[in-house]
């Protein structure tokens, strides 16, 4: 297809003139003074003025796509300097026109030597063929398809009541990069860390566990994902089962498959976990791992009590099994419970605990808790993996909970989750009453929402998405057969309160129209 370019007279107006994309000879192509139209001759030479701007870019880009199905795979194309001088465009469009070509795989570039056509020209018919992959891979061992739904931003115009973090607003980021400036300061900023984490910041992580808690219990992982991986993967050896509250956070049954772990679901009340269950389930499993959120569980937003807790922790002990603590939601609320590894004599708890959550998404930042072998293990593990977690950011979360800044801003989230809660709780009763949370949190993020046993749920939450809201499927949540249609509603999310509002409307008719 012709590509449009310019032709320069002088003193008069640039004149559109299609032109053949593959015309790079030089030949001078007259054009009549009173602005008429040219009859461009063959081959056809493209004159321009020095061009900069991003529609010039664009039209040389366009012709060395065509230069380069042209040429073929191997093919090197014309110097930048016989581009400038064929086109009469500066170094600036030139280099942006080649990189454009780079970034969609078209070219690659050669210090030296020049740009030269990759395999990949463009052409259908030249698209490797890599069904070979599908054998040679075997059986999928990782499913990311829940994990992604979770972490999906939500488009413009689209009220997110889903998501995991803290929406901009929110987040401390300002604060955050001041503590990043004052971090990179520091001497030793980009110098190797110890491998278990900055001394400083895992006696930090050990103090929010328990008092009887020591750094040298404390590893620092990149983010709580990281540490369940490391976490599964440490404590159980692939085939063999773990134990998993249900509903559960999907991320976790996510890590525990991909480390080749059996998830075998423990029921819950309002109270969390069921003990005796518990103690049911490691008895016909012969289970050695347990994972659980005691606090703000996530989906439920439930928090074991205390008697409770000691009866997991008792449980766990007399089958010689560990339980790894998902204290994820710690400071999304002002009053967090005694943690398990802050009860624990045994080495029975290996515990988790992030920064992620209550100050940014890419504040990776994370510690897990554990003593002897299992210790050990772990650290190996992360080791082998990825070495340590980079330097910079260690000082950068050690700054920022080290100052005022820290105390502030949990005061600020801990009265915003509650506003949120109560709104989003208010909005459902007025707007969608036929749905139930199944309680109001101390905390967190989230309600968790009963809807009539009639309600298609897959229906539902794709009639949300057309109707402009976004939703969390319950099924997701669960590692055996879920009971019933169920919702994660998420309240940090939304950009306010009316939009959290709207959102629920939204629901609301998308109930009604999948009910119909």
């Amino acid at each position: 297809m012709p590509v449009p370019v310019l032709v320069l007279v002088p003193e008069t107006v640039p004149v559109p003139v299609p032109v053949p994309a593959t015309a790079l000879v030089p030949t001078p192509a007259p054009v009549p003074a009173s602005g008429g139209t040219a009859t461009p001759p063959t081959p056809v030479a493209l004159f321009s003025t020095f061009m900069t701007n991003d529609s010039s870019i664009a039209q040389i880009a366009a012709i060395l796509r065509e230069e380069a199905d042209r040429l073929g795979p191997g093919a090197r194309l014309p110097s930048s300097r016989e581009i400038m001088r064929r086109h009469n465009v500066s170094p600036v469009t030139v280099s942006r026109a080649i990189g454009q070509l780079a970034a969609e795989g078209r070219v690659v570039t050669r210090p030296g030597s020049g740009a030269f056509v990759t395999q990949r020209t463009g052409h259908a018919q030249d698209a490797p063929d890599l069904s070979w992959q599908t054998v040679a891979l075997g059986d999928r061992v990782v499913d990311e398809g829940p994990v992604s739904v979770l972490l999906g931003a939500a488009p413009e115009g689209v009220v997110p009541l889903t998501g995991g973090y803290l929406r901009p607003g929110l987040r401390p980021d300002r604060q955050l990069a001041a503590a990043a400036a004052r971090a990179v300061r520091r001497p030793d900023a980009w110098a190797m860390p110890p491998l278990t984490g900055l001394r400083e910041l895992r006696r930090w992580f050990a103090t929010q566990a328990g008092s009887d808690v020591t750094e040298a219990d404390a590893l620092v992982v990149s983010g709580g994902q990281a540490a369940l991986t490391h976490a599964f993967r440490a404590l159980a050896a692939p085939g063999t089962p773990i134990l998993v509250e249900t509903p559960t956070y999907p991320g976790a049954l996510a890590a525990a498959r991909a480390a080749g772990l059996r998830a075998t679901a423990v029921p819950m009340d309002r109270d969390g976990v069921r003990p005796e269950l518990l103690a049911e389930a490691f008895a016909v499993t012969g289970a050695r791992v347990f994972f659980c959120q005691p606090t703000l569980h996530n989906p439920t937003g439930a928090t074991l009590p205390p008697e409770r807790r000691e009866q997991v922790l008792e449980v766990a002990r007399a089958a010689g099994a560990f339980v790894v603590e998902d204290d994820y939601a710690r400071y999304l609320t002002a009053q967090p419970p005694a943690s398990l590894a802050s009860m624990d004599r045994h080495g029975t708890v290996v515990h988790i605990v992030s920064l992620t959550k209550i100050l940014s998404p890419s504040m990776r930042v994370a510690a897990v808790i554990a003593r002897g072998p299992a210790a050990h293990r772990l650290r190996a593990s992360q080791l082998v993996e990825s070495f340590f977690v980079a330097r910079p950011l260690q000082e950068t979360a050690l700054e920022f909970v080290g100052s005022p800044a820290w105390r502030r801003h949990l005061t600020a989230v801990h009265g915003e989750i509650a506003t949120r809660r109560d709104a989003l709780a208010a909005a459902l009763a007025e707007l969608l009453p036929e749905a139930e949370p199944h309680l109001l949190p101390a905390g967190g993020m989230h309600l968790w929402v009963r809807l009539p046993a009639e309600v298609d749920e897959t229906a539902l939450v794709e009639a949300a998405r057309r109707n402009g809201v976004l939703v969390s499927p319950g099924r997701l949540y669960y590692a055996s057969e879920p009971p019933g249609p169920r919702i994660r509603l998420t309240h940090m999310a939304a950009a306010h309160l009316a939009e959290l509002r709207e959102g629920v409307r939204r629901l609301a008719e998308a109930l009604a129209i999948t009910g119909k």
